[in-house]
């Protein structure tokens, strides 16, 4: 599975816009525009397609801990809720 498929999965499973993500990726003073953001969805044989790199996905992943967490300092972003599935 590539880093796109994971970015993918985790967009749809999370409900998130592209502007979450850009959003997300700011919080780790990562900055990505939303066109940029496109590449990575789009099909690989697609001519403007990009391959997701590991620095994007590992910043997109810190971010999301930040922005569904928030940070050491006790700030939390209310922006994110996931719900937990009672058992």
């Amino acid at each position: 599975m590539s880093n796109n498929d994971v970015l993918k999965k985790i967009r749809v499973a999370l409900k998130l816009r592209d502007d979450d993500i850009v959003e997300i990726l700011s919080l780790v003073d990562f900055k990505v525009t939303t066109t940029e953001l496109s590449a990575f969805f789009r099909a690989e044989d697609h001519p403007s397609f990009k391959p997701c790199g590991d620095q994007i996905l590992r910043n997109f992943l810190n971010g999301l801990v930040i922005y569904t967490r928030g940070t050491q300092d006790g700030k939390i972003s209310p922006k994110l809720t996931i719900t937990k599935t009672p058992k």
